[in-house]
């Protein structure tokens, strides 16, 4: 039997990288899947080649409609929702002063806005269930401090603490929030950083490499699935032994 056999699943920002490596693990562990993005070529072509276990549905994350829709989509073709993984996020890089007010509340909207909200959305549905998971791909950054990232680890810092919230507020119906906190990963986002950025990021990592999106799916697995049954709060690091 897989191990997310019965549970239906949302996996925001499902269409490339951390969110491609969930939506496939996922679908291979027995889910049905509900992949949302913004990346509308790229995330058909996933649920294409994936089959029927995965549908694909354009969503802005920091719109409130959007959620409505996504939640609609997996309780109407798969029966509920058992499992959000909140995984869709913006990065900005920008010194301080250079940092503006457009961009910096453009990161906030979808990689902060957008996990409150999913958060909120998927209350009801998980509670018609008896319970849930909720997985949210908060950060390094929201670990620890990070030059040229204000704006960006302010969102990852406002996941880890609206994780413990939530985490609280919702054990007693049964719904678990954890957080996991990529360290280098080998994404698209990535490509965003300078090369010498990411260089310097790689040599300050313990293990002296970059990670890979299914190192975090495994990550995303196991919080997703019963085997984490007593977890929740947990902020867990995947990142190469940075935060040691």
């Amino acid at each position: 039997m897989g191990r997310l056999d019965g549970k239906v699943a949302i996996v925001t920002g499902g269409a490339r990288g951390q969110g491609a490596a969930e939506v496939r693990l996922f679908a291979a562990e027995g889910a049905k899947v509900v992949l949302t993005d913004v990346l509308v070529d790229a995330g058909q072509a996933l649920a294409a080649e994936l089959g029927a276990a995965v549908t694909f549905l354009r969503q802005d994350v920091s719109r409130e409609e959007d959620w409505e829709a996504a939640v609609n989509t997996a309780t109407e073709r798969f029966g509920g929702l058992d499992v959000l993984v909140n995984n869709a996020g913006i990065l900005h890089n920008a010194t301080i002063a250079k940092h503006t007010l457009a961009d910096y509340e453009r990161v906030v909207q979808v990689n902060q806005v957008g996990v409150f909200l999913g958060i909120r959305a998927a209350i009801a549905p998980m509670r018609a269930r008896g319970g849930g998971s909720i997985v949210n791909i908060s950060s390094g950054a929201g670990l620890r401090a990070t030059k040229y990232l204000i704006g960006y680890a302010a969102t990852k810092y406002a996941v880890t603490g609206m994780t413990a919230c939530a985490a609280l507020e919702l054990a007693r119906y049964g719904i678990r929030v954890n957080s996991i906190h990529p360290g280098v990963i080998d994404t698209p986002m990535i490509g965003s950083n300078t090369p010498e950025m990411t260089a310097s990021m790689v040599r300050t990592t313990p293990m002296r490499r970059m990670g890979e999106p299914e190192e975090i799916a495994r990550v995303a697995l196991f919080l997703a699935s019963d085997e984490s049954s007593y977890m929740t709060g947990a902020h867990v690091p995947v990142d190469g032994g940075v935060t040691v």
